[in-house]
């Protein structure tokens, strides 16, 4: 089966970014309205219960991927049969880490207060708190949650979305209501679970008529578990970067310097995992199509267009870069007031830790696409170790600014330097790798520079209104970057090329 790739990532696109919105958006209320109603304090121990939960659930982590994956080729050959044993297994795997995950969490209960400095809130047992975040994760892995993978192989993201969006955004206004009427910290945290059983309830019953045909039933012979196992095991390894990222620098900042500082570090991650989470529409809309590209085109078509995706992608980014830059300091300022800021100096160290981040997504999607997990496991423990050291040494010398800095390093150097290496020598020809790295030292000077000159012309206007000062900034970023990379990127021969490339696949009707 070729699936539509062109189709299917604009109707994915579409409904992604709504559900985007909804649970960017209604979060950012929620978050408000915590602070404000009950203090930083609560806000910073819901981001501590998130943070190790993460961390928790990396016995899930190889699952989902290696076993749609393993769908592609299948797919491709109209094998339901091979799909249908893929899913028992995924839904036998999936019992097995809700329990290793209730164990594990039950484990945790008594160190709790150990990560934590400084004061507790007032009234609050944070050992039923933790323990209601517990419950929510392991019934989102009990009820139905291999089906999921049925929609994403087909490039169906958009059912996942359009649901996700119903449940999450009724969660959302829930505990808003209930903040505000009843101000009970439990209480909306009881709403969670009941969300995430609504979520997979509807996802189930869908999934169940629209794709009759894929049923969790038959066994998968040995050497496909084999195959499966060892991409399980790299995935595992490779997701404990991408976990562990936030939720280490969340939990050494809470052991260094409190909640309350928690809490001001995730307000700032919180703006940019915003951004993170519209690009995140973008790459797993493309995800199953490249995989479907990888199995169907040659290296030569895939490296080609790589590049035009990079560079596009890069675009975009680079003028999310420069939006953080100048919006970062006004917008905390009008959303949280002064004293939950931090320095400029942190702001611009989140935008390059964001800039940094996109630096690898779309070499990403080909590595995942291939299957590369296991070729990456040194990659991925070289990198959580230097994180976790870093984070540790400069996290306890120089607080905030040594806790992103650690990102940053392992980031740059481990992730996207070694990352890129392994794609370039398993798949893609070793020798493009130096044109690789140099297209995006070329892309991160040019944003650089953007960065400056929009910076420059936002601090010459200044208002008695703060919202009126970002506004204006705003058509600022939305002018002056975009002409910059228009004026150097024009005439490159990667623009010629990628533009018109990527804008017809969008708007095809079909692939």
């Amino acid at each position: 089966m070729k699936i539509q790739r062109a189709k299917n990532t604009k109707r994915s696109i579409f409904y992604g970014s709504i559900n985007r919105v909804v649970v960017l958006l209604l979060p950012f209320i929620n978050r408000t309205v915590m602070i404000k109603v009950l203090g930083a304090d609560y806000l910073g121990l819901n981001s501590l219960c998130t943070s190790i939960l993460q961390v928790l659930s990396l016995s899930e982590l190889g699952v989902g991927s290696a076993l749609v994956y393993s769908m592609y080729k299948p797919l491709a050959d109209d094998d339901n049969e091979e799909i249908c044993a893929l899913l028992n297994l995924y839904r036998k795997i999936y019992r097995i880490i809700a329990i290793v995950m209730t164990g594990l969490g039950i484990c945790v209960l008594p160190f709790l207060t150990l990560l934590i400095h400084g004061d507790i809130p007032n009234g609050v047992n944070i050992y039923i708190a933790f323990f209601l975040y517990l419950i929510n994760s392991v019934l989102s892995y009990v009820l139905f949650a291999y089906k999921a993978s049925i929609p994403t192989v087909m490039q169906r993201n958009d059912i996942i979305s359009n649901i996700n969006t119903l449940t999450q955004g009724a969660m959302q206004i829930a505990q808003i209501i209930v903040l505000l009427i009843f101000k009970n910290y439990y209480l909306s945290l009881i709403i969670m679970p009941c969300s995430t059983i609504l979520n997979n309830l509807i996802l189930s019953w869908i999934v169940s008529n629209k794709y009759s045909q894929f049923k969790p039933k038959g066994e998968v012979s040995q050497e496909k578990k084999k195959e499966i196992k060892v991409k399980i095991s790299g995935l595992i390894i490779n997701k404990v970067c991408q976990v562990t990222r936030n939720s280490l620098d969340s939990i050494c900042i809470s052991s260094f310097l409190g909640l309350t500082i928690t809490a001001m570090y995730n307000n700032y991650y919180y703006v940019i995992t915003t951004l993170i989470g519209f690009c995140v529409v973008i790459l797993s809309s493309m995800q199953s199509g490249i995989g479907n590209s990888v199995v169907t085109e040659s290296v030569e078509k895939n490296y080609e267009d790589m590049e035009k995706l990079n560079f596009v992608y890069m675009w975009l980014n680079g003028f999310c870069t420069v939006c953080l830059v100048c919006l970062y300091q006004p917008f905390m300022k009008l959303w949280q007031g002064e004293n939950m800021m931090f320095p400029l100096q942190v702001a611009i160290l989140f935008s390059v830790y964001y800039y940094a981040l996109k630096m690898g997504d779309i070499r990403g999607l080909y590595s995942d696409g291939l299957g590369l997990w296991w070729e990456n496991r040194y990659r991925a423990l070289a990198e959580t170790v230097a994180n976790l050291v870093l984070n540790i040494v400069l996290g306890y010398f120089f607080g905030v600014y040594g806790i992103i800095c650690a990102t940053l390093i392992s980031l740059l150097i481990i992730n996207f330097g070694f990352g890129s290496k392994i794609v370039f020598v398993h798949y893609f020809k070793n020798e493009k790798i130096g044109k690789y790295f140099f297209y995006h030292f070329f892309y991160a000077t040019v944003t650089a520079l953007a960065c400056i000159l929009t910076y420059l012309i936002c601090i010459q206007f200044h208002f008695s209104s703060m919202f009126l000062e970002l506004l204006i900034r705003c058509v600022i970023c939305i002018i002056i970057p975009n002409i910059v990379f228009f004026l150097i990127y024009h005439k490159t021969k990667m623009f010629k090329v990628a533009v018109p490339w990527v804008l017809g696949k969008f708007w095809r009707k079909t692939s």
